[in-house]
């Protein structure tokens, strides 16, 4: 079965996008750098568009003209942190260069998470004229919880990944940007490639959103103003039995590629990784020398070409250090042809050659798939075209089941790439015997029932589930215990049974030994099913699996394809974005495929109008009733003219609105897009 394209947007070319300014700046920069006088920023634009450079000039600028005293970057893992060492600015243009002291650098430091979290402290209150401070999401949280919230006054604190934040009560880096907003005279500049979470809480509250000002510059703006790279495509490739006996039906070898395996846990993996990249090495061709120096290994094609591959799934943490030295240096295309990863190169990953991204199994996160497609979107010489590819096992519902789903995850990552929040619902795990009253005035809160699951017996309980669960889970990846655990090896078994329980026991030692292991049940559920799966310091996922709940019966032979249709079904608002992305679906023997229309710049233009029209608090029924009577009275009294959808007038507005819907209806049908009533 051929791999066929699901969605193939076109771009024209400008070059826009990468050109630098007399400063120096990329077009997004330059547009961040306008608003560089605003306290709190919001900058939304995908990975690779330069959003750490822009930090750095907005950052220098209220240095040097806005009275800020000192800079605080804080990235979600360490890795990241490279984005922000020193660089050279002065010799494009800009009046300064970006400094960061080595001892103040805490993402390229030894020592634990105290004394990092010390390093924090002393550099607001230590006689030192250190401007800025680099450092992990986890090392913020641990600072703040020291710092007064006044002594952050006339600083500069600035958030990478800004999706990690949430609008929960109990959200550590949502709370201190409240702290700072509140109780502070510091400024916020928020950077995030995805502005949706997966859950069903927003990244910021209403309230709070409204006080910064948004720059926002998405995919189509982005892509459209490259000099190379003209084409993003994305696809779906459904398949029977093995992935690995498949992947070479997708595979080019001639493209430079991330391979993307699934977790050892996924119904789409064998459940032995290293026998999986084997496999795969196998299908690329004869693997002929190791670089024992960098890791890197020579595999030579079947046509003779000898290909450069990188294995990250490899747990030997030396072999992984020397290949990631490698990656972290590549200089030209020819210095790395295939990666192979495994929970790594993903958030914040560098390679600009990256042609293709390859991901098997369904991801349960629509922010883990927009960034994965950054990986392939940078702009270099000699790419016109990115790819990102999903192999997914066939699945065994409804055919007509699989085109909603699909054209579902269509709308959900389109509308993402426009820098649309997406959202899902809430869940909350709950045995029979619980009491359903609280979900139901909550329509954003959906239930599941497990089988075995122990019930939520007292309110301390309760209360640490509902209220602290993410300050939990922050206490489990920081405990020196799991750092230990999975930077070696240990079996998942001793992490569930052992290590969760004892962190738990640390940081509520007057729950009893029955309390204990009802909150570890629901940690280990929501920590997996919420997609905010747990990592090594590398990015490596920890297999936390076995020793949960165990499934029922018939549940492990469900396919993994199914997967997708339940994803698609946690979408929000999805539903009510009426667009139709499917064009063809053809038969395979045994599977087929879903083929979409071509999404282009006109496409685009009428998915984004299209999804405003959500925000309009109007029925398709009133529109039309509005058009056909008062619209037309307007327009003849006001000499032709068309009303605005955003007038300050009343009226005026609702006409607009009125007349945008009808107009958007209009053009869907035309284009095809619209759903058959």
């Amino acid at each position: 079965m051929d791999a066929k394209n699901i969605v193939n947007i076109s771009y024209a070319q400008t070059g826009q996008s990468s050109t630098t300014n007399s400063l120096g700046m990329r077009e997004m920069q330059a547009l961040a750098y306008e608003a560089r006088n605003k306290k709190y920023l919001l900058i939304k634009a995908p990975p690779a568009s330069g959003k750490s450079r822009a930090l750095m000039f907005v950052a220098l600028d209220k240095l040097e003209h806005q009275g800020v005293r000192k800079v605080v970057v804080a990235v979600p893992e360490k890795s990241i942190g490279r984005s922000f060492a020193n660089t050279e600015l002065k010799k494009f243009g800009f009046f300064a260069d970006w400094k960061v002291a080595p001892y103040f650098n805490l993402c390229d430091v030894g020592g634990n998470e105290q004394d990092k979290a010390g390093r924090f402290v002393e550099f607001f209150r230590g006689q030192n004229k250190a401007q800025v401070l680099v450092c992990a999401h986890a090392t913020l949280r641990n600072g703040m919880k020291e710092l007064h919230d006044e002594e952050f006054n006339d600083c500069l604190l600035a958030i990478d990944e800004f999706h990690h934040t949430s609008a929960d009560a109990d959200s550590g880096l949502g709370d201190i940007v409240r702290r700072v907003i509140n109780n502070s005279t510091g400024h916020i500049v928020a950077m995030t490639g995805s502005y949706f979470r997966g859950d069903g809480v927003p990244v910021l509250r209403a309230e709070d959103e409204a006080k910064f000002y948004p720059v926002t510059y998405n995919y189509y703006q982005q892509l459209n103003g490259y000099r190379h790279l003209k084409n993003l495509v994305l696809g779906y490739h459904f398949y029977h039995g093995s992935y690995v006996e498949h992947i070479g039906e997708i595979l080019d070898t001639h493209r430079k590629t991330i391979i993307h395996i699934p977790s050892v846990n996924s119904r789409a993996s064998s459940g032995s990784k290293y026998e999986e990249v084997a496999e795969i090495m196998k299908r690329i061709g004869e693997d002929v020398e190791k670089d024992y120096q960098t890791c890197v290994h020579k595999v030579r094609t079947p046509d003779g070409r000898l290909l450069k591959v990188a294995d990250l799934v490899e747990d030997d943490i030396n072999e992984r250090t020397r290949i990631q030295a490698y990656l972290q240096n590549m200089k030209s295309a020819d210095d790395m042809d295939i990666i192979i990863a495994l929970g790594t190169a993903k958030e914040g990953f560098d390679w600009a050659w990256c042609e293709m991204c390859l991901t098997i199994g369904v991801r349960g996160s629509l922010t883990e798939v927009v960034q994965i497609i950054g990986r392939c979107t940078r702009d270099s010489e000699g790419k016109d075209t990115a790819r990102f590819v999903n192999m997914i096992a066939m699945p065994d519902a409804e055919q007509a089941d699989v085109k909603v789903a699909v054209n579902d995850f269509l709308k959900a990552i389109t509308a993402s790439l426009l820098m649309e929040q997406v959202m899902a619902p809430s869940w909350r795990f709950k045995t029979a015997k619980d009491d359903d009253d609280d979900d139901k005035d909550n329509p954003l809160v959906n239930t599941i029932v497990v089988e075995g699951l122990k019930p939520l017996s007292t309110e301390k309980t309760k209360m640490i589930i509902q209220q602290q669960l993410d300050d939990l889970q922050a206490a489990v990846l920081q405990d020196e215990m799991m750092v230990r655990a999975v930077s070696g090896s240990t079996t998942a078994e001793n992490i569930t049974q052992n290590i969760i329980p004892k962190v738990i026991m640390k940081r509520y030692p007057e729950l009893t030994p029955e309390e204990v292991e009802e909150v570890r049940q629901h940690f280990l559920l929501n920590t997996l099913v919420k997609g905010n799966n747990i990592t090594d310091d590398q990015g490596n996922p920890v297999d936390i699996t076995p020793g949960m709940i165990q499934p029922r019966e018939g549940d492990e032979q469900s396919s993994e394809g199914n997967r997708l249709i339940k994803l698609a079904n946690k979408f929000i608002n999805i539903d009510k974005l009426s667009i139709n992305l499917i064009d063809t679906i053809n038969p395979y023997q045994k599977a087929y495929e879903i083929v979409s229309k071509n999404v282009d710049a006109e496409t685009l233009k009428i998915i984004q109008d299209t999804i405003a029209e959500q925000k309009f608090d109007m029925t398709t029924e009133d529109a039309i009733r509005l058009f056909k009577g008062p619209l037309k009275q307007w327009v003849a009294e006001h000499d032709g003219q068309l009303p605005l959808p955003d007038a300050s007038n009343l009226q005026e507005r609702e006409l607009g609105q009125a007349y945008t819907i009808i107009k958007n209806l209009k053009i869907r049908r035309m284009m095809g897009l619209e759903y058959n009533s």
